[in-house]
Formats: structure tokens, C-alpha cells, sequence
């Protein structure tokens, strides 16, 4: 079988992240890896503002992780191998970037963990989408059981993790596991277009924003809003803060340095 790979290019000031393992871009251990490595690099750029996630081809975004591999997990091989893809959406989720899913297929079991470790999640009328891990006698691995109940009500997680049904794009969007759906021929100009927007926002405040709600979210409503005045008097101190406010009263476009 083909190892895959992952790599990313970078147009303007946003990178695409692509997984291409035919015929359904699964995810083996090597390419969990190179996940990571991608998103640390990522993390590092200036020049990047925006991060786009997919999948190569039409048919899946991620469709799973290498069942041959995980056939020959054991105790402590397996409990290594779910830290290390945790590991790995980690630095997805904490990237100091916005990353955004655009869901092109099936995101089931480590592409639905994927997609919820990143900000926001576009998917196409075609995606389905699912944590199926329980019908091979296990559980995800990779954060599953733990971002799917910050993201949507927990029961309807349970219904995900215990059933292990796929759902529907359609369904997703009802319960907030995706944010936006749109038609398939129309997802990479959609996905394309929020990334140039939020790119185009000032950059120190973009990852700020995005670091804000990251850290709030994790204790209580009272620490969230000692992060939150903490974050924003130190924007108020940068150039970008006065361009901004500047070009609102004089009725032009910011520009802004990032700094």
C-alpha cells in the first residue's frame, strides 16, 4: 500500500494543507506525523495568516485511520499511538493561525477528529461524517471523545461515539459540527474566500482572537474574562489597533503591519 503523504503550498497568505492517500486518504502513522510537522513549520511563518485543511481528490477528506495498522496495536502500542495523533491535532488546534476544514468527502473517525481540531469546518453537500471506531471494538483515539462534546450537545456526541453511524453534511450543520455546507463545486471557492477575508483582518488581533477563546474555553467564564481583558489591553497597544481605529474614522481601507 502507498504511504501517502501531506504536504502544503503556500499562494498569497494562505496555505492549503492537502492529505493525499489513495483511494481514500487514510491516515497511517507516518502521515500523523507529518501532520504535525506541517503545522509546527506552519506555526513558525510570518507570511502565513490563514491555514486551509482537505483532502486530495473528490471522494474523502479523511476516511479513517490504516486499519492494517491498527490490527497490530496492542496496550501500550496503542495507548502510544493515540498520544501521538493527539499529539499531532494538537498543534493543529493551538496552530497560532485560523485553520479552516474544507470537508471535500467522508471525514470519518481521524478525518472527523481533524476536522475538529480546526477553527472552522466547510463541508460540501457530498461530506459525511462520522467517528465509526466503535465498530472495530475501540474508541478514537485522537481526541475524538473529547473535542465532538465541546463542539456539539453531549448527547447527540454520545449518539456519535456509542452508534458510530455516519451523518449527513445536512445533519452536521444542524448540530454544529460543521458551520457552514455548500454545494461541492462551489467548496473551494467558498473555503478560498473566508481565508482571504480573515486574512486580511489585522494579523497580531487574528491570532489573538483566535488564542483568546483556545484558553477561555478551558476554565471557568471568570479566568475567560481575565484572558480576554489581559489580550485586549495588549492589543490596544499596538500600531495595528491605531491604523485600524484611524482608517474606521476616515472612512478607508487599514493597512495593516503587523505589529
Amino acid at each position: 500500500m502507498s504511504k501517502g503523504s501531506v504536504d502544503y503550498v503556500v499562494a498569497g497568505e494562505i496555505a492549503t494543507v492537502a492529505v493525499d492517500h489513495p483511494p481514500v486518504n487514510a491516515l497511517n502513522e507516518a502521515l500523523w506525523i507529518r501532520i504535525g510537522e506541517i503545522f509546527e513549520e506552519i506555526s513558525l511563518r510570518e507570511d502565513v495568516k490563514v491555514v486551509i485543511v482537505t483532502g486530495a481528490g473528490e471522494k474523502a477528506f479523511v476516511a479513517g485511520a490504516d486499519i492494517t495498522e491498527l490490527g497490530a496495536k496492542e496496550r501500550f502500542s496503542g495507548e502510544a499511538y493515540a498520544r501521538l495523533c493527539q499529539e499531532s491535532l494538537n498543534k493543529v488546534e493551538f496552530c497560532p493561525q485560523p485553520v479552516i476544514a474544507a470537508i471535500n468527502g467522508f471525514a470519518l473517525g481521524g478525518g472527523c477528529e481533524l476536522i475538529m481540531a480546526c477553527d472552522i469546518r466547510i463541508a460540501s453537500e457530498k461530506a459525511r461524517i462520522g467517528v465509526p471506531e466503535i465498530n472495530l471494538g475501540i474508541i478514537p483515539g485522537a481526541g475524538g471523545t473529547q473535542r465532538i462534546t465541546r463542539i456539539v450537545p453531549k448527547g447527540y456526541a454520545k449518539l456519535m461515539v456509542l452508534s458510530g453511524d455516519m451523518i449527513p453534511a445536512e445533519e452536521a450543520l444542524r448540530i454544529g459540527l460543521v458551520d457552514r455546507m455548500v454545494p461541492p463545486e462551489n467548496l473551494e471557492e467558498e473555503t478560498r474566500a473566508l481565508a482571504e477575508k480573515l486574512a486580511a483582518k489585522a494579523p497580531v488581533a487574528l491570532r489573538i482572537a483566535k488564542k483568546a477563546v483556545n484558553e477561555g474555553i478551558m476554565g471557568s467564564l471568570r479566568e475567560g474574562l481575565n484572558i480576554e481583558a489581559v489580550y485586549f489591553g495588549q492589543l490596544c497597544a499596538t500600531e495595528d489597533k491605531n491604523e485600524g481605529v484611524d482608517a474606521f474614522l476616515k472612512k478607508r481601507k487599514p493597512t495593516y503591519k503587523g505589529r
